[in-house]
């Protein structure tokens, strides 16, 4: 995700630990996932060059899945610009995501860089998907050889068949462990995925749910009972409006007779 400016063969990047928040919730009948990605990074410097690289601009790339917005990017707590990436694409297992690109600077050899952004999720043969691009590659050398993505997943909606995946391909996909807890009704769902920089890495995380059947029931009885909501609301309205055109209408007929009658006499 992230390369140095300068010379980038004489830096090294290292990220022992990165913490992703999800909570998956519905707006306007719409599942929406919302992310807050926090990454405390090191920039270890291999030679004299490299020192005076790691304080200079370091331009940083991320991908980010269809339909994204709300996109905020911090550095030490400081927000930073940002814009669309239009030269390339980045391949994920669930299909190609376009990039942002933004710079940090300056860059001090520790410094935490936090990412906020919201985007619908996708429904993928019957079943809800969302994944989280595990980019971690550039982050391990032989000076820190190891990584743990630690994430936690609130689901404000209620679901079934929970699965979490790691997808080194396309077309493998590995199932991961993960725990799960009920706190004031929310179902919290926490895992990790650890890569080293001796053995294959363990590819991005996927995972896959459907919503509940109560859920679905809950959707489908609002949907059904909508209408009749609506024409409830309205029949006060309606019947005021009647009522009051009958009686125009009836004012109307008197007036009119009252005329007749005062023509004859």
């Amino acid at each position: 995700m992230a390369k140095a400016n300068p010379d980038p063969l004489s830096l090294v990047f290292a990220m022992p630990e990165e913490y992703v928040n999800y909570t998956i919730t519905c707006v306007n009948g719409t599942l929406w996932a919302k992310i807050d990605g926090l990454y405390p990074i090191y920039v270890l410097a291999v030679s004299e060059i490299g020192a005076q690289c790691a304080l200079q601009e370091l331009p940083m790339y991320y991908p980010i899945p269809p339909g994204t917005t709300n996109i905020q990017v911090k550095l030490n707590g400081t927000d930073l610009s940002w814009h669309y990436y239009p030269y390339d694409t980045h391949h994920t297992a669930i299909g190609d995501w376009a990039m942002i690109r933004c710079v940090l600077k300056p860059v001090s050899e520790h410094f935490v860089l936090s990412i906020h952004y919201e985007h619908p999720v996708q429904l993928i043969n019957g079943s809800y998907v969302f994944l989280y691009d595990l980019n971690i590659r550039e982050y391990l050398s032989p000076l820190r050889p190891n990584s743990t993505a630690y994430f936690t997943i609130r689901f404000d909606v209620n679901v079934s068949d929970m699965q979490a995946y790691t997808t080194a391909s396309d077309s493998v996909w590995n199932l991961v462990n993960y725990t799960k807890k009920q706190q004031n009704g929310v179902e919290i769902v926490t895992l990790k995925v650890y890569s080293e920089y001796s053995k294959p890495l363990p590819g991005d995380l996927a995972i896959t749910f459907k919503l509940a059947e109560s859920t679905v029931k809950n959707a489908t009885f609002w949907l059904l009972m909508l209408p009749l909501l609506i024409v409830l609301l309205l029949s006060p309205i309606v019947y005021r409006q009647l009522k009051q055109r009958k009686i125009r209408r009836a004012t109307r007929i008197r007036n009119e007779l009252l005329l007749g009658v005062a023509f004859l006499a």
